[in-house]
Parts: C-alpha cells; structure tokens; sequence
C-alpha cells in the first residue's frame, strides 16, 4: 500500500485542477476515465511508492485530461464532460480523505469566473500560478518602509 501525497483541487465550469505535491517524483502515472475516476501513482525521491484513485463528482472526458509534471508537483487539468459547477469535488458524500484539499491559489467562485485571469479557460498549457519569468520578484509585494530612516536614526 502506498503513501498519499498532498493534492490541492480547484475547479472551473469545465475543468478541475489537481496539483499533486511530490517533489523530484519518478515513473508519474495519470489515469483518467470517463465515469469520472482518477488514478494517480508515482515513486517518491526515497523510493517511496505514493498512489490515490479519486471518483469525481460527474463525469470527465479523458482525452481533455493534461499533466504537467514539475520540480515539487504534478499539475494536472482534467476536463469535464458536461460543463458545470460541481457541488464537491468527489460523488461520496462524506468528508474527502485529510490529504485533499482546496488549492485557494486557483479557487474562483462561479461569478468570479468570467474575469479570472489566474488560470485560462481555453489552456493548451496548465499554467503555474505566481510564477512569471519576466516579471521581478518584487512585483505584488507590499512595500515596507525601512524602519531606522523611519525613526529617524
């Protein structure tokens, strides 16, 4: 059996967003089925084997399902079959497992969908949040004074 990684959810009205936090994993394994499940596995940089099967709450299309595999995490976009804002994540109604949690990076409410810019809806490719090569890393910091020339020294 093996160790389930943190995965952060997010969805828009025909998509779902996974991000799988695994650091350096090897042999990474998507599995995507139209009745709506999801079968991840992959080996841990200690070896370690780490694997989770979700069902979704409705149904996917398994050709819309795309992995981008990254130096921490597995990002995966898994399209839905019929667009639409799903209730919860998984079709169980009890309390999804400790390791699933909602990615608040991504999240947009169904009104805030048309103006979001955080993710496109029409992506080719799964874009990484907060990260822009040819902006600087100051950019949305907020500016904090120094604090000896504020107090005079």
């Amino acid at each position: 059996m093996g160790r389930h990684p943190e995965v952060l959810w997010a969805q828009r009205s025909g998509k779902v967003y996974l991000t799988v936090s695994l650091p350096d994993a090897k042999d990474i394994s998507v599995k995507c089925e139209a009745e709506g499940f999801f079968s991840f596995s992959a080996v841990g940089v200690s070896g370690d084997p780490f694997n989770f099967t979700l069902q979704f709450y409705g149904n996917i299309a398994p050709q819309g399902c795309k992995t981008k595999t990254g130096l921490r995490n597995i990002l995966c976009s898994i399209e839905k079959e019929e667009k639409g804002w799903w209730k919860r994540l998984l079709r169980s109604e009890e309390k999804p497992a400790p390791y699933i949690k909602v990615d608040w990076n991504k999240w947009c409410d169904e009104d805030d969908e048309e103006s979001d810019s955080n993710v496109g809806s029409d992506d080719d490719d799964i874009v990484y949040t907060g990260e822009n090569e040819d902006s600087s890393g100051d950019e949305g910091m907020l500016y904090l004074p120094d604090l000896e020339k504020v107090r005079g020294k």
